[in-house]
């Protein structure tokens, strides 16, 4: 259980600056990445905010002051930041932080507008993923911004990957869009007839490409692929009529329609031919998953930015609600505090803060990692294929001894001789990265979007009836409207719940969450305040229910942990999205602890900073721990059958003779008793017996533990309730509100 340490600081006196958050969300040793978020702020508060104050959230077309935007982002660097320096970027190497770090920066102001941006990346996402080289550098170098004296407009591109209703949403599997050789002469390449009508395309009203998925309508075509299309191919190539949304429009969005003509070279990855069958190297689902595991990061961040981006405003609006009031005389506490004399409306801003740190925390975490694991995944590429290893159930068998390597590596002691072997392994590497990849991508996704746009709601709410207006500060009500949609983006909740219940099954993971639960305990003995106790007792407790639930069975004797029990296996993937957040979050704070102090800018403010950081974590490992806590509870007793008034199941209740027998003995007993039969057999008047935990004991040890570990959660809430009742803000936002460009 842990104990709550009370470090002797002053109250934090202004909200977490840049120099904080590039400690937290380590790139502060990254000078390319602060001017990218330099550049990218300046976008977003000035350009980007000035066009939704005028209001051109309020049509669905395509418009100068759009386009106008997206050439800011090209002034600006922020389209530059996908391409590599050859081909006029500026970042080499793994971009994943990189564009997180633009799109939170972006939709502090509009997810629209981050949207705007992020759509061009995953146009070429599948390119810069599977291209071949000739592919990668021809669309890398169009889409980059001109260079100076350079006389051209970059291109812009979007990605084609759904159908029209009634198959849109339904499987990225399922492809209407179809494609067909019409020319192969010999010696010449075959040209291909490509039928595509999309649905709901971002980024498709200025695209000059579209990088599209297709399936086969031709024997001599295999399977599916990713086609690339370019507006000047020969047919149509019809952008279609704007899609009329409620949320981000700020972004292009519309439901085009192509009949073109292309050469084969314009498959993503590129194609063999075999006995007469063009055979591409990657069909379109092995491309989507290398895209979508990395663009859906920054679309969580983006949620997360929502949630960071409130506070300011709500603040604002609670000091100063009764300003003007007859009662509320400059000085007084009623016109220096407002609604914050409350501690409801302090202690529910404190949840949305806790929660937008949280998320940021999980994005960034996930964006570094895949940083991370982009060249370990391409040296693992090009081991297996030195193995004449291709594919990817060949890989997946190729790997299963690295596998192995990497669950001794996890269980050994760290004085261990053989570990500097393993951890120089890149296939163990990549093994070991790739398990954590394959959780927090769809965790991330998950959790900051559909939690996120909840606390959202609570954070419009605290705005009063302020919060739903088109002058609102901060434009909370179109970010809480926003949000519904980046829930939807890149696969609504259940294709994140579904990924989940595979990969967080992984003996590697799970291996690794066993080391994360005994390092947060570990966390705990030194940072009490953290709240790493409650969550390493929070994640022992779904651990437990994992491996019990994948033995155990409901009342009828059918399995739990299924494929197609999603009340089961998407319920345990939403308590696992809670727990890594809140790890997240901690791990964040301990590293702003750890090295802010050798910043010269951060030395004063640093403890006052750490410590209300620090009662947020404890805050949010609170909640998730409550969490995962009540799901893990209904999941392990919720399938069992409740005990009926009948021979075989009321055979351990007492008799009212029985009792008062044992009364004389036992003085007391019948206070202890739950249920009693009287002697004609009548029973209290419930659907049976009380139930029992036979076989969950354990379970109860563990719950029982993880309550008395919430000791002190509400102490560090007061406190962080106390420092934003405190905390100074800037005299205005700076960025303007409707009305005011």
């Amino acid at each position: 259980m842990s104990t709550l340490t009370v470090l002797e600081v002053q109250p934090m006196r202004t909200l977490p600056g840049d120099a904080v958050r590039q400690v937290l969300w380590h790139f502060a040793d990254r000078f390319d990445l602060q001017m990218l978020v330099a550049s990218a702020r300046g976008v977003a508060r000035g350009n980007v905010a000035r066009l939704v104050a005028a209001g051109e959230r309020n049509t669905h077309e395509w418009t100068p002051g759009k386009e106008q935007m997206l050439a800011a982002l090209d002034e600006a660097g922020v389209t530059a930041a996908f391409m590599e320096p050859e081909q006029g970027g500026f970042i080499a190497g793994p971009k994943n932080l990189a564009l997180s770090l633009a799109a939170f920066e972006l939709a502090w102001v509009d997810g629209g507008a981050a949207t705007a941006a992020l759509a061009g990346f995953l146009a070429l996402a599948p390119i810069h993923e599977r291209g071949t080289t000739e592919q990668v550098d021809r669309y890398m170098s169009l889409a980059a911004p001109a260079q100076n004296g350079e006389e051209r407009r970059p291109w812009r591109g979007a990605f084609a990957l759904t159908e029209p209703i009634p198959y849109v949403g339904v499987d990225t599997g399922m492809l209407s869009g179809k494609v067909r050789v019409v020319e192969w002469n010999d010696g010449h390449e075959p040209m291909l007839q490509v039928d595509k009508r999309g649905r709901f395309i971002t980024g498709i009203a200025g695209a000059n490409f579209v990088t599209a998925a297709v399936g086969s309508d031709d024997g001599r075509i295999k399977g599916t692929c990713i086609v690339i299309l370019e507006e000047t191919d020969e047919g149509t190539f019809d952008r279609g009529t704007a899609t009329k949304k409620l949320v981000h429009q700020l972004s292009s969005t519309g439901d085009p329609v192509f009949s073109l003509k292309v050469p084969a070279s314009r498959i993503v990855g590129g194609y063999t031919v075999k006995d007469g069958v063009i055979v591409p190297n990657f069909n379109h689902g092995e491309v989507i998953e290398a895209v979508f595991r990395r663009t859906r990061v920054p679309v969580g961040v983006m949620t997360a930015a929502k949630l960071l981006s409130a506070i300011e405003p709500v603040i604002r609006y609670q000091r100063q609600r009764f300003r003007g009031a007859e009662g509320a005389k400059p000085g007084s506490l009623r016109y220096e505090q407002g609604i914050q004399q409350r501690e409801d409306a302090l202690h529910r801003l404190v949840d949305v803060w806790a929660a937008g740190e949280a998320a940021a925390s999980l994005g960034f975490a996930a964006a570094r990692l895949f940083d991370e694991l982009d060249p370990i995944e391409k040296q693992k590429t090009a081991i297996l294929a030195e193995l004449g290893v291709t594919g990817g159930r060949a890989e997946m068998k190729a790997l299963r001894e690295s596998e192995q390597r990497a669950l001794a590596l996890l269980a050994m002691r760290e004085d261990d001789p053989r570990r500097a072997e393993l951890e120089s392994d890149p296939l163990v590497r990549y093994v070991l990265l790739d398990a954590e990849a394959n959780v927090l991508c769809p965790a991330t996704k998950l959790w900051n979007t559909g939690h996120g746009a909840n606390m959202l709601r609570e954070a419009v709410s605290l705005m009063g009836g302020y919060g739903i207006t088109e002058d609102c500060p901060g434009f909370l009500a179109n970010k809480w409207m926003d949000a519904q949609l980046e829930a939807t983006y890149e696969g609504p909740e259940a294709v994140q719940r579904r990924q989940l219940t595979v990969t967080m099954t992984s003996e590697v993971f799970l291996a690794l969450f066993q080391r994360w639960a005994r390092a947060m305990r570990a966390i705990a003995s030194t940072h009490p305040g953290t709240g790493a106790c409650t969550l390493a007792s929070a994640m022992n407790l779904w651990l437990w229910t994992l491996n019990h639930l994948q033995c155990a069975t409901d009342a009828a004797g059918n399995k739990l942990y299924h494929g197609q029990r999603q009340g089961v296996t998407f319920a345990l993937a939403d308590a696992l999205s809670w727990l890594l957040a809140s790890r997240a979050q901690i791990l964040d704070v301990l590293e702003l602890e750890a090295r802010g102090a050798a910043d010269a800018v951060l030395a004063e403010e640093l403890p006052a900073t750490v410590q209300f950081l620090s009662d947020l974590c404890h805050t949010q490992a609170a909640q998730a721990a409550g969490e995962a806590a009540r799901i893990c509870a209904e999941l392990v007793f919720g399938y069992n059958r409740h005990p009926r008034w009948d021979e075989e199941e009321h055979r351990s209740c007492f008799l009212a003779a029985e009792l008062e027998d044992l009364e004389e003995t036992m003085p007391g007993i019948s206070a202890m008793a739950l249920d009693v039969l009287a002697g004609d057999g009548s029973h209290p008047q419930k659907a049976g017996p009380c139930a029992g935990c036979r076989g969950s004991e354990e379970f109860l040890r563990l719950q029982s533990r993880l309550t008395m570990c919430l000791t002190g959660s509400r102490l560090a809430k007061d406190r962080a309730a106390e420092t934003v009742s405190k905390v100074a803000i800037p005299e205005a936002l700076d960025y303007p509100a409707a009305g005011g460009a």
